[in-house]
């Protein structure tokens, strides 16, 4: 699967998902909160059906931030997330030693808020020799210029951005990969409007032609 380094294979990846909390939620207006959080859930379910390793953290859980969103908490089988005090992931050790466990050079980010915890985190990573891509899609920051400035920053320092759906099939790439196709179909009905119902159409019209009574 992997035929060049420039494309992403679930083999050579592993997946960061920085604190999808209510409270940073909350303060989203770069994106409305509710269409990150289908596309993380979604990136979450994809990075299961790969089985893509995971480190998924949160920050001040128990104090004013909240456990992690119930939807993602549950796509990630309910993974204790690591939680933080030090608003760069990348400063706390536990999650750098388990992104290294990985063996992976190929580091997606997925956080909140853009401009603060996943810039941050995405820039640290790049320095020692990461190669950082941001899932622009399922980050969020607290204005649109905040969450594009904050990109910009990131593509400037050499992080690549990507969306989610676009990640999902390039990890699947081919429809006879069947040990994730289904999945991958799956998860696109009910997380990427408008190509999910136009997967659904397809499906309904296949189905027709065979079972022409249903």
């Amino acid at each position: 699967m992997n035929v060049n380094k420039f494309l992403l294979a679930p083999e050579d990846c592993v997946m960061l998902f920085i604190d999808h909390q209510p409270t940073e939620y909350f303060g989203i207006t770069s994106h409305p909160p509710q269409t990150i959080r289908n596309n993380v859930v979604g990136m979450a379910k994809a990075t299961i059906a790969f089985n893509v390793p995971f480190v998924l953290t949160s920050i001040a859980q128990t104090s004013f931030n909240g456990l992690i969103i119930e939807e993602l908490s549950e796509a990630l089988k309910n993974t204790s997330p690591i939680d933080r005090t030090t608003i760069n992931s990348w400063e706390d050790t536990r999650v750098v030693e388990k992104i290294k466990e990985s063996k992976r050079k190929k580091l997606l980010i997925s956080g909140l808020w853009t401009e603060v915890c996943a810039t941050l985190t995405a820039l640290s990573a790049k320095a020692e020799g990461y190669d950082v891509y941001i899932i622009t899609d399922t980050c969020g920051g607290i204005s649109p210029e905040a969450h594009e400035r904050a990109i910009q920053r990131m593509i400037q320092a050499g992080v690549i951005p990507v969306t989610w759906l676009g990640v999902m099939l390039e990890w699947q790439r081919d429809w006879s990969r069947k040990s994730t196709s289904a999945a991958v179909l799956e998860i696109a009905k009910e997380h990427s409007a408008p190509y999910g119902i136009s997967i659904k159409n397809n499906q309904d019209i296949a189905n027709h032609i065979v079972n022409p009574k249903n």
